[in-house]
């Protein structure tokens, strides 16, 4: 699995030191209100374990399963593979994202909830704005990444490499990029 990575972009210590820091945000922004962490499996469970440890405000935890369709998924249009479980009307929801690519999912995820009456903001640990094609507005934005396909702290390649402890570039002849 190790030979498969190219290069670690983000190590286990840079990862952590970003999570704390993304916390202690979210900490004195949200200072003695309750907050919803919107954790958007499969990729952002590991970031979403390790943030919500850092975080000491009130925190209630749902999970939602998410995927843009439509031509090239650019119509925006949201596919709910598992829905919320907590009542968002009036509450505030962070969306704990592992990584942001176009935006087409987040953008359209964002527009339900607040359609469901959330006060939502974005917590991201990885932004890839080179393939960015909708503008999404992140509060909390850990490690901005050049286009390169990355694996490991809870993100996959056909469901491999997500144990992987830091951020790495997957070589290239392996997903035949």
């Amino acid at each position: 699995m190790i030979n498969e990575v190219q290069e670690i972009l983000i190590n286990e210590s840079e990862i952590q030191e970003k999570v704390k820091y993304l916390a202690e945000q979210i900490n004195k922004d949200y200072a003695g209100k309750d907050i919803v962490l919107m954790i958007i499996l499969k990729g952002s469970v590991v970031f979403s374990a390790d943030l919500m440890r850092y975080l000491n405000v009130n925190v209630s935890l749902d999970f939602m399963q998410v995927s843009s369709y439509g031509s090239s998924s650019v119509s925006g249009e949201l596919k709910i593979l598992k829905d919320g479980q907590i009542d968002v009307n009036g509450k505030n929801v962070i969306i704990a994202e592992d990584i942001i690519d176009s935006g087409n999912t987040l953008s359209a995820l964002v527009k339900l909830l607040k359609k469901r009456g959330a006060n939502v903001e974005i917590c991201t640990l990885l932004s890839k704005p080179a393939r960015r094609e909708t503008q999404v507005d992140v509060k909390y934005e850990g490690f901005e990444i050049p286009d390169e396909f990355v694996v490991g702290y809870g993100m996959d390649y056909d469901e491999r490499f997500r144990n992987l402890p830091y951020i790495g570039i997957l070589k290239r002849e392996v997903y035949g990029g």
